[in-house]
């Protein structure tokens, strides 16, 4: 019973093992049948160190061919489309196991039976330089595998001919080659068997030759050195030195030429060239020698003594031939001098600013502008001091700037006085000075620089007198002005001033009084008195008033205002400030006192002769007496006037004389008219024909005055003239008249 499912379970798996033999076996046919046939290599080289180029037949049906190479430690597979191939990216002096598979569409073919292909060796990694300008030195590390190397030269333009040289050391100098020129090196290694690597070229300048026939020149006003020389060949670039025992300067350049600024005074350098490429630089140069100008010389004094003479020295300078000094005024005016000493003289003069430098001589130049001094000397003194106005306290003066005066001190000294001013300008103003006084007054120049000049030559000057002091004015009965003074000047003459509006009077004397006449009345003037002497005149004293009588009215009035009143008016004179009127008869006197310029007087006598006076009172009390002509009063009014018929048409006026004798003239005013009448001399009656009836009249009876002129102030009468039938009637009085 055991036995039986052992042998049902085994069946199954020898059936299985059967199935899968005959599906490989189907799988091997239809390979066989689709897949490209096995290449066969036919070489495998290498020609660089890190490829190997594989040889084959080619395969029909082949669209491409997978290369192999191993190393036993790395697979590098590459695919390529036909013979021959090359595998990369190998590493050099390394056997490799070469093997190929051809690829169709329909798959790809088994491996060829391989190959074995050692890649050479790799190329020496070069290092050249050019130590000199007839060699270059070839350096390179070891190469791996390499028993020898080989390294040619030549001329990089293809020119001359080819070194080449084998040797199994890794270094290798190339001599007599020309200087500054390119070349080109190639080199490889080789192997045990002779099978030659990679090689490596590169290009190198041999450096160049020193260059030749150095020129300098120097400016010494730059304190520069320009250098030139011969080009020389391959050079790319030059540089110029210059060495001193303090300094190292240097300039650089592509052409023949350079300068080199900034070079110290007082110093000698070697000038030497370097041509370089890059290569290196070649040798110096042959060096010359470069003295420069000397140094400014310094510790510069410079002394005036005595005055007028200037001393400038100075100290001695390293490389200085010979020393030139030079002065300039600030006019513009220069001078020199030549020497070989420390020290030179020079005139000056005063107020001028001079400018002192001194340079140092020798071959190679002059020196560098040391410091510029300069050295002001005292200014100079006004000479023309001129006093254009002298007064009794204060004396101005004037005189001409001077060279190097910034401010001036003026003093004025008389005995223990001394009254100073200082100023810019040049003129002073001295001020409190004592009237009619000599002073010595002297003008110093001053500047910041050289302080003073104390050497100024003085003047005396005197004050103008003093101003006299009125002590009394006076006036006589003939309006005579008597002036006095108190004198107080030598040798002086005193004029006095009276100044008004109404003109100026003068009276003159040495002493200490004068008179002086016809001022006008009503007037007031401004007495003054000065002093006068050949220096100038003093100020005027204090004035004095003085005020004349009032002046008497020129035109007098008098005016019959009423039989008994007068008016008596006149001329207004500014000055008097009231006035007096008086009219005096053997019968009596009238009188007003009044401001105005007119004045009303009664109780005046009709018929009676008058004097008449007028006093003219100023406001200080002063008083003028005015006597004018007589005035004879106004006639007395008529008295008892009457109307009278005369006739069928005429009327009489009837009336009767009160003193004296007058003229008379009578007026009837009605409304058809004026009629007047006037009597013979002596009469005291008059008629008047054809007068109209029937009317009211006024009448009025009135003296006329010598003029002719009737006087109004007499009284009006009123009548009433009737008519009977054609002829005239009654006259009857109605009163009298207001009008």
């Amino acid at each position: 019973m055991s036995v039986m499912p052992t042998r049902m379970a085994r069946e199954p798996e020898r059936g299985l093992s059967l199935i899968g033999f005959v599906l490989v076996c189907l799988k091997t046919v239809v390979s066989a049948k689709t897949a490209p046939e096995t290449p066969t290599i036919d070489q495998a080289y290498s020609k660089i160190s890190n490829s190997i180029t594989v040889e084959w037949a080619t395969v029909p049906g082949a669209t491409s061919y997978l290369l192999r190479a191993e190393d036993g430690d790395t697979v590098i597979e590459t695919m390529v489309a036909s013979s021959p191939g090359t595998v990369t990216g190998l590493k050099a002096a390394t056997l490799y196991q070469i093997t190929i598979r051809s690829i169709s569409a329909t798959g790809r073919s088994q491996a060829s039976p391989p190959k074995q292909a050692k890649t050479v060796l790799a190329a020496p990694i070069l290092e050249v330089s050019s130590p000199s300008p007839d060699s270059i030195l070839v350096q390179w590390e070891a190469v791996y595998m390499a028993i020898g190397f080989s390294v040619s030269i030549m001329q990089a333009n293809g020119l001359g001919k080819i070194w080449k040289e084998n040797t199994t050391n890794t270094s290798l100098t190339f001599s007599n080659l020309n200087a500054g020129t390119l070349y080109t090196i190639k080199a490889y290694a080789w192997n045990a068997k002779g099978i030659p690597g990679d090689d490596s070229t590169c290009n190198q300048r041999t450096s160049p030759h020193a260059p030749a026939n150095i020129q300098v020149s120097f400016d010494s006003g730059a304190l520069k050195a320009s250098i030139s020389w011969t080009p020389t060949e391959g050079a790319f670039n030059y540089t110029a030195m210059a060495l001193s025992d303090s300094s190292e300067l240097s300039c650089s350049t592509t052409v023949s030429s350079c300068s080199i600024s900034s070079l110290q005074c007082g110093a000698e350098y070697l000038i030497s060239v370097l041509a370089s490429n890059n290569a290196g630089f070649s040798k110096s140069s042959s060096t010359q020698s470069l003295k420069t100008v000397a140094c400014a010389p310094g510790r510069v004094t410079i002394q005036e003594d005595p005055p007028g003479h200037l001393s400038v020295a100075w100290s001695n300078v390293d490389l200085g031939d010979y020393y030139v000094a030079f002065v300039k005024s600030d006019d513009g005016l220069e001078v020199h001098c030549n020497t070989s000493l420390t020290q030179c003289n020079f005139l000056s003069e005063c107020g001028f600013t001079y400018f002192i430098s001194v340079f140092a001589y020798n071959k190679a130049g002059q020196s560098p502008l040391g410091d510029v001094f300069n050295y002001t000397t005292a200014p100079c003194c006004p000479s023309d001091i001129n006093p254009v106005l002298v007064s009794s306290d204060r004396v101005e003066i004037i005189w001409s700037p001077v060279r190097g005066a910034e401010f001036y001190e003026t003093k004025a000294i008389a005995g223990y006085s001394v009254v100073e001013c200082n100023d810019t300008a040049p003129a002073c103003t001295l001020s409190a000075l004592e009237c009619d006084t000599k002073y010595n007054v002297t003008v110093y120049s001053f500047s910041e620089v050289q302080s003073s000049n104390m050497s100024c030559t003085s003047r005396f000057i005197t004050t103008a007198p003093c101003s006299p002091e009125i002590k009394n004015i006076s006036m006589d009965a003939f309006s005579t002005i008597n002036v006095r003074w108190q004198a107080t000047n030598d040798d002086a003459i005193y004029t006095v001033t009276a100044q008004g509006e109404r003109g100026l009077y003068r009276c003159s004397s040495k002493g200490e009084a004068c008179t002086m006449g016809g001022l006008p009345c009503g007037s007031v003037f401004s007495v003054t008195a000065v002093a006068e002497t050949e220096i100038g005149r003093s100020l005027p004293s204090y004035s004095v008033p003085l005020e004349t009588v009032p002046c008497c009215p020129a035109g007098l009035t008098i005016t019959q205002v009423t039989q008994s009143v007068i008016n008596v008016s006149w001329t207004f004179d500014t000055v008097a400030q009231t006035y007096v009127t008086v009219l005096e008869s053997h019968i009596g006197q009238s009188k007003c006192h009044t401001h105005q310029s007119h004045c009303l007087l009664g109780c005046i006598t009709c018929g009676i002769n008058y004097t008449v006076a007028l006093k003219a009172i100023s406001a200080s009390g002063l008083t003028s007496d005015c006597t004018y002509q007589t005035y004879f009063s106004s006639a007395c009014c008529p008295l008892g006037v009457k109307l009278y018929r005369l006739g069928s048409n005429g009327i009489r006026i009837h009336w009767q004389v009160s003193r004296g004798s007058a003229n008379y003239s009578t007026d009837l005013y009605g409304s058809k008219g004026i009629f007047t009448c006037a009597p013979r001399a002596g009469l005291s009656f008059c008629d008047v024909t054809e007068i109209p009836c029937g009317d009211v009249y006024t009448v009025m009876v009135s003296p006329v005055a010598e003029t002719g002129l009737k006087l109004a102030f007499c009284p009006k009468k009123i009548y009433s003239v009737t008519c009977s039938g054609s002829t005239l009637g009654v006259v009857i009085y109605r009163g009298k008249s207001n009008a």
